[in-house]
Formats: C-alpha cells, structure tokens, sequence
C-alpha cells in the first residue's frame, strides 16, 4: 500500500533540493500551481503526470512511488568484476595439475610461496640460474586460433633453453596469468600446458600467480609470463670465456619461428590476408607459425660429462648474429657461412610473401637455426653425432682472432 505522507514528503524533499519553487515544477508540467501543492500535501499525482514529475525531479517513478531513491546496490568484489567463489573453485582444479614427484618441492598450491629443498641438490658450489619470459605476441595469434595450450610449451621452452645454454639444470617454475575474466576452460589449458611443459624439460610448476583484473585487462585477453629458477655448479658455468680461436661453430635446427619476428608476421597476415589458406611444405600457414618452441633440454642434457661446449646461444630476437655476439669473448670472431645455413620451407615463403630481404629476416627470425654451440675442433664430431640423435646440427663457421663481432659471408639459399 502506498504511504502518501511518505510521498509528499518526498515530492517536497526533491524540490527543494534542485531549487524548484512549487510555480516552477507547475509551469513545467503545465498543472495549477495548487495540484503541486496537493502532492506535497498527500494527494496522489495523476499517473500521466508521474514520468513527467520524475524526470523534473532528477529520479524514478519508483522512487516517488516509495518515497524515497532506491538504496544502492551494496558494493562488492563480485559486482567488481572478481568472483572469489569462482576462482577458489578454479584454484582447486589448477592443484591437480602441480602434483609432482619431485621430492625436492614441499608444498603445494595453497600456501603464500612455493618451498624448495635446495639442501638436496647433489651439486657442488651450486649456483642459481634465474630467468623470467613470456611468448611475446605470439599469444596473441594462441587465443585467436585456439593454441591456448600449446603457446604454454612455446614459453616454457623458451625459458629452460635460456638457462641451458649457461649449463644450468632447470628446477623449478612459477607462472603469471593476467586476464579480464577467467574461464575455466582457458585456464585449465594453461596450466595443463605448463606442467606438461615442465615435466618434458625435467623440471616442475610449484606455483604461480593467476590475477583478474577487469577494467585493466579485457575480458577474454590473456596475458601470460612465467619465470624459472635453474641451478649450475659454479665451476661449471657456461658464459663464453671458454670461446678459443679455432673452435666449430655448430647450428642446432629449429622447427620455425619459435617466439620471435610474430609482430611481423601479424602485419602479413593483416596485408596479406591470402596467407592464411597458402600451404606450406604440406601445412597451413597458420599450423606452420603456431609449432610450439623447440626445446632442447633433452639434448643438451644427454651430452657426455667430457664434452662442454665452450659457449651456447639461443637464438631467440635479434636472429642469430645478436645473440652470438652476447657470448663472444673481446678479440674473437665469429665467422658465419650463411650459405651452409638450412632455412626452413616457412622462412623462404615469408621473405618471398613479404618482399623481405635477407639483412631484416636475419635480424628477425631465427631462419631455422634455433641454438648455437661452440665446441673445440677436436669435439665437432662426437657433439653433432650426440646432438643429432634428437635435432639436426651440422657445422656454418669457426672462431677466428680480430674484433670481437659476428661476420656473415654468403647468403642464405632460399628456396
């Protein structure tokens, strides 16, 4: 039932907050200046007049119908965009896929940081290798195409070969989610992926962050990064200080483009939308740009304990030349024959597609050469055989004396 005191009250209580006179709302809504009056004294307006008086009055017709505005709707984190029950259900699935065998991790998912027995390490004057990564835009083609578990394998494959070619052994990763929304389904994909990621390079997810943040971040956007922690006995380290005058330089294959140049190749796809449906060597363009990373874990690990390569590079941004330089001792070279360099099907169509010349893929893309190892001349042969069971490797140059640089001769044989 309608409390029309309450009403009144109201009706008078708005008009005079916005500084109306009684003459004013009459005018407005074209009443005698005593049906206003009435209203402020328990009449009922009329209901054609209601929308009229309301929108005056800066409400609701159901507010003056009350009496009063509507209360409103209490603040949470809820309305806020963050469902707490529903990432607490989510965290509770995420458990599932931190299990591990490794003795070494002493909590799981739940506690507010990741313990790890770094006392049970059977390494002398142990050294921590730490790397943080993420796959770069590379993510953004996963959520399009539907990569969301495989852009997992690219980041963490990224990651250990950081660390392996200082000769670390990888223990341990934490991962970040950033997202406006989190579904299930997504979510449960990416952590899936990781941990598979991890236990295929010897090593286990112990934890991680997964951060909602709608109005930062839009809603089915996910941003994804991750860091390791490695170990490397300090005698042991591998850095380039080893790099003599007269060693091999030897390229370890890719499988395509890992995680550089995909900014690149995004502004193809959208120049050059006929792309998408080319084949490459048998395969979609799309298929052949989403491989996930090589991981070369498996390799380097099964490396006899008499044979260190002097230095190690992975070839990630900066193409081959920008990350050999990273390791180059002052006073030697790295002589490069491009011509014995196999480019794979992928990187001959971009640059034929793109109208690319050789200098920007070099400095782009990895152009199937996905590691660098310097070995002694005496080591070439039993390394390419060791390494050859898991990858192609095969021999483009040598170290020499003279400016410390990387000095490329020959190109490249696009086919």
């Amino acid at each position: 039932m309608l409390d029309t005191k309450k009403i009144a009250r109201f009706i008078a209580a708005k008009r005079k907050q916005l500084g109306l006179t009684q003459a004013d709302i009459a005018g407005q809504l074209k009443v005698s200046f005593q049906a206003v009056s009435k209203w402020e004294n328990g009449t009922l307006p009329n209901v054609e007049i209601l929308v009229g008086l309301a929108e005056l009055l800066e409400t609701s017709v159901d507010a003056i119908l009350a009496g009063q505005e509507k209360a409103a709707e209490a603040f949470s984190y809820r309305k806020a965009g963050v469902d707490t029950a529903y990432t607490d259900e989510l965290k509770k699935e995420m458990a599932q896929y931190l299990r591990t065998q490794d003795e070494r991790v002493l909590n799981g998912l739940g506690p507010f940081a990741s313990l790890y027995d770094i006392s049970a390490l059977d390494v002398q004057d142990p050294v921590l290798v730490l790397k943080s990564e993420e796959p770069g835009s590379k993510q953004k083609l996963a959520m399009v195409y539907g990569y969301s578990q495989s852009i997992c394998h690219d980041m963490i494959n990224h990651l250990v070969n950081d660390i392996l070619v200082m000769g670390a052994r990888p223990l341990a990763v934490l991962d970040t989610i950033v997202c406006g929304n989190a579904e299930k389904e997504t979510i449960r994909a990416f952590i899936k992926g990781i941990s598979e990621a991890c236990r295929a390079n010897g090593c286990s997810l112990v934890g991680g962050e997964t951060s909602i943040q709608p109005e930062v971040v839009e809603k089915g956007t996910y941003i994804l990064t991750a860091s390791i922690a490695g170990v490397v006995s300090k005698r042991q380290i591998i850095d380039g200080s080893a790099i003599r005058a007269g060693d091999v330089v030897l390229a370890v294959a890719s499988n395509g483009l890992h995680t550089n140049g995909y900014t690149l190749v995004r502004l193809l796809m959208e120049r050059i939308p006929h792309i998408l449906s080319d084949q490459i060597d048998g395969q979609p363009f799309i298929q052949q740009i989403m491989k996930p990373h090589t991981p070369y874990y498996q390799a380097l690990h099964s490396l006899p304990q008499d044979i260190r390569p002097h230095g190690m590079a992975h070839i990630t941004g900066g193409g081959i030349a920008g990350n050999l330089i990273r390791i180059l001792p002052e006073g030697l070279q790295a002589k490069i024959d491009l011509g014995q360099v196999k480019a794979l099907p992928i990187f001959s169509y971009i640059k034929r597609t793109g109208d690319i010349d050789e200098q920007e893929m070099l400095a782009t893309f990895n152009c199937g050469v996905g590691l660098i190892l310097i070995v002694g001349r005496e080591q070439a042969e039993r390394t390419i055989r060791c390494v050859g069971r898991y990858h192609a490797v095969y021999p483009v140059g040598e170290i020499c004396q003279g400016e410390r640089a990387v000095d490329f001769s020959g190109h490249i044989g696009w086919s």
